[in-house]
């Protein structure tokens, strides 16, 4: 977990803060190129995951892209040192302004996930004088066996273009003349750790390539998604994902065309291993059935416990005391606000300072002001 000297480091900040390992981050990139980029393959990193600026540059460092779905997500990527042609851009709902930062910047793919959102983006592009690339969004109904609330390849999921609106789309083409469609564009889910929806997905994706190809479409690339999870229950037993065996499967299962590319968004895979939550004690307080720890972290820091029911494991940092009960709870006024329940941890005292792993993906980015709290800093190991 941490070493002594990493702990009294942790002792001379204000709490609550986040902390991340970047040689933890460039490990889990290491395996990323080996089994992934030397294969040929083009990893983007999903940057609504941390878009912090010393994260984002070892990411660059490492050769990776960037997956963006704002326009704000274009301007920081390109901050961080991105070209445009390392840059796709998707998201349900862009507003004109952003596709307009897309088309400033000649981003790499517009991943368009409506015939509407198409006809829109060509004629911004026509005002700009410029040819829009373009990987159409489709739907294609698998279940990627994860929470709901980020399940997004099923029909009655907003994203994508489904089945049945794709001879429309053939028909619509010769009349879109600013832009260029380049690719198809998946994404099942966040969070998978059963490879059999990917499997799934590669099927889908050779039935789609086919039905582009009968209609006369040529792709240069195709565009699978992200979505790999991450051990969150034992991130010290397993903190960098088998990227070999994920990359085996489309490996096996995908039917390229020659010349073809084959893209990737990854996210929390990259990063929510090597980001922690540190949070002090502030009052241990005796229940009717329970004790609760409460801590100066709370779901204005780390909301997906709150929102997903997510798991994360929490790990005392300075006690080595006699196990005891505990729920642990932030100071938001909200009963929602706990991130764990009924759990095992070394008897704690006000001051002691917990570890709430795993929060390296979707922690900070999503924090908020609620309840006008300040917003937090990060620090890093380097």
């Amino acid at each position: 977990m941490f070493d002594d000297q990493t702990i009294e480091t942790f002792k001379s900040h204000k709490t609550p803060f986040y902390y991340y390992d970047l040689g933890l981050l460039r490990r889990t990139l290491k395996e990323i190129q080996t089994h992934g980029i030397s294969k040929g393959y083009h990893v983007h990193f999903a940057i609504k995951a941390n878009f912090n600026l010393p994260i984002l540059e070892v990411i660059r460092e490492a050769g990776l892209g960037i997956d963006c779905v704002s326009g704000n997500e274009i301007k920081r990527a390109a901050e961080a040192g991105f070209s445009g042609s390392q840059l796709a851009f998707a998201g349900v709902g862009k507003t004109d302004e952003e596709i307009q930062v897309g088309l400033d910047h000649d981003i790499y793919s517009f991943n368009c996930e409506s015939l509407q959102e198409l006809k829109v983006l060509n004629g911004l592009a026509k005002k700009s004088g410029k040819t829009a690339n373009v990987s159409i969004r489709l739907n294609p109904n698998v279940e990627a066996k994860t929470h709901k609330y980020i399940t997004t390849g099923l029909n009655e999921n907003k994203f994508g273009i489904t089945a049945d609106k794709l001879p429309k789309l053939f028909e619509m083409l010769p009349g879109l003349e600013n832009i260029s469609l380049t690719g198809i564009h998946f994404h099942i889910g966040s969070q998978i750790t059963d490879l059999q929806p990917f499997r799934d997905l590669c099927n889908r994706v050779n039935e789609m390539q086919d039905l582009f190809e009968n209609n006369g479409v040529r792709l240069n690339h195709i565009n699978v998604g992200g979505g790999y999870g991450i051990d969150y229950e034992q991130p010290d037993e397993n903190p960098i994902p088998d990227f070999k065996s994920f990359f085996e499967i489309f490996d096996r299962n995908l039917e390229l065309r020659e010349g073809q590319q084959v893209h990737f968004e990854l996210g929390r895979s990259i990063v929510g291993q090597c980001g922690c939550l540190i949070s002090k004690v502030l009052f241990i307080k005796e229940g009717v059935t329970t004790n609760f720890a409460v801590i100066d972290a709370g779901m204005t820091e780390l909301i997906r416990p709150a929102l997903y029911q997510a798991n994360h494991r929490v790990d005392v940092l300075t006690s080595d005391k006699p196990v005891q009960t505990y729920d642990v709870v932030g100071p938001i006024c909200e009963t929602s606000d706990t991130f764990q329940k009924g759990i095992q941890l070394p008897e704690i005292e006000r001051g002691d300072l917990v570890a709430i792993r795993s929060a390296g993906a979707y922690g900070e980015v999503m924090s908020s002001g609620f309840n006008l709290r300040e917003r937090v800093k990060a620090v890093y190991s380097e």
